[in-house]
């Protein structure tokens, strides 16, 4: 009996709400896929994301279902606008109540406090399921954005209301913990879990089969391209560098890209950097999987994704020294940090890379090895316990059979 009672407590089934989900977004799209198909092997688990031209309105992706909202006002699949997350927002809002009305579920989790939150915290409250916000870092603090919502009013008022309505709180790393605690103190406590990491399975490529020189020192870069990740500063210390027998490859897309095109013109490193534009996964990992180094000069990252994608191919790496990252990147132990916006500082960190082979070697195999405990399944379970708990506390079973 008590067995029956334990099973009847567990939980069996999951709506997702981000904005984002790939093919669309960036690095928090890229989590939540892996954290959805890790809890669909033991759960039903449904995603309610945004539409975008050419995805199917709905369509199952091993073993998640995955429900697109019609949006309006986004033309890239890189960059969202304000429009079109408000209209995610409002057309995403009765799609949720379809979904729910549906298969109701016995937790919600809603990745990220904006857009997402606010339709995971109405939906919440209307259906009485238990909603637990996973906070991504520039949803709550983006140095450079002026309407971000620890700037604007409005966003933080709409970030609190979120926070405050949630019944529990994740955040990815120390660092997007404590922007909450800073600017939105927040009456319940705030856990940390990392984002997950799959493994990625690509084949054996050469250089020569990429093109590439084999006799460069090759750096890339993998991300959005937007202020926040700050290339200018890269090319900046890159055009420092006394060498030119180095190659910079951009692996994204975004509206930074002409201004990055033009400024490395003017630095005269144009014929040295090569815009890759967006590719997809394969095509990305082959690139990465034969550079020598990983290159981000990030205003902020909240977590980032990309360097436990590096750390996995037993890649150095040379970033900023502001955000999640560093809870797992330590200066000369599996990186070399330096501060934001300056050039100086990382200029001498590319040529003690390219110049130091024993550093890289240290750096490479500590990266190789760190790598493990952030794995997707660890990862998924720590999440999926914390649910049943919160599910056991509730004293409530909602759910019912999929019709």
């Amino acid at each position: 009996m008590a067995k029956k009672k334990d099973s009847e407590k567990r939980v069996n089934k999951i709506l997702i709400i981000n904005y984002e989900y790939p093919p669309l977004g960036g690095g928090g799209g890229v989590a939540t896929r892996d954290l959805a198909q890790e809890w669909a092997k033991s759960a039903q688990v449904d995603v309610l994301t945004s539409s975008f031209k050419g995805l199917p309105a709905h369509e199952d992706v091993c073993g998640v279902g995955v429900y697109r909202a019609r949006i309006f006002f986004r033309t890239s699949r890189d960059v969202a606008t304000f429009f079109s997350m408000l209209s995610y927002v409002l057309t995403g809002f009765f799609l949720g109540i379809r979904l729910i009305r549906k298969n109701r579920y016995d937790i919600i989790n809603t990745q990220f406090a904006v857009p997402s939150g606010p339709l995971g915290l109405v939906l919440s409250k209307i259906f009485g399921i238990k909603n637990v916000l996973s906070l991504h870092g520039g949803d709550i603090y983006d140095p450079s954005k002026k309407l971000s919502p620890h700037k604007s009013p409005f966003f933080r008022a709409a970030v609190n209301m979120v926070l405050q309505g949630a019944d529990a709180i994740f955040a990815q790393s120390t660092n997007t913990r404590d922007n909450a605690l800073k600017y939105y103190s927040p009456k319940k406590d705030i856990n940390i879990i990392p984002l997950p990491f799959d493994p990625p399975r690509p084949g054996k490529i050469s250089r020569k089969a990429l093109g590439m020189d084999k006799g460069k020192f090759v750096l890339v870069f993998i991300g959005r391209l937007i202020k926040r990740k700050d290339i200018p500063t890269a090319f900046r210390a890159l055009a420092r560098v006394k060498s030119d027998n180095w190659r910079y490859y951009i692996i994204g897309d975004g509206p930074e890209k002409q201004a990055l095109e033009e400024l490395s013109r003017e630095l005269n490193i144009a014929e040295q950097i090569q815009f890759l534009g967006f590719v997809d996964e394969t095509t990305k990992y082959n690139y990465l999987s034969v550079s020598d180094c990983m290159l981000v000069t990030s205003l902020h990252e909240g977590f980032g994704i990309i360097f436990m994608e590096a750390m996995y191919f037993g890649k150095p790496i040379i970033c900023t020294n502001n955000g999640g990252q560093v809870d797992f990147l330590k200066h000369k132990r599996n990186a070399l940090l330096c501060d934001v916006g300056d050039d100086k500082s990382c200029a001498e960190n590319i040529e003690q890379m390219m110049k130091n082979s024993k550093l890289r070697k240290s750096l490479s195999e500590r990266n190789a090895a760190d790598i493990s405990r952030f794995f997707a399944p660890a990862v998924a379970a720590e999440y999926m316990s914390f649910f049943e708990t919160l599910r056991r506390e509730s004293g409530n079973d909602c759910s019912s059979d999929r019709r």
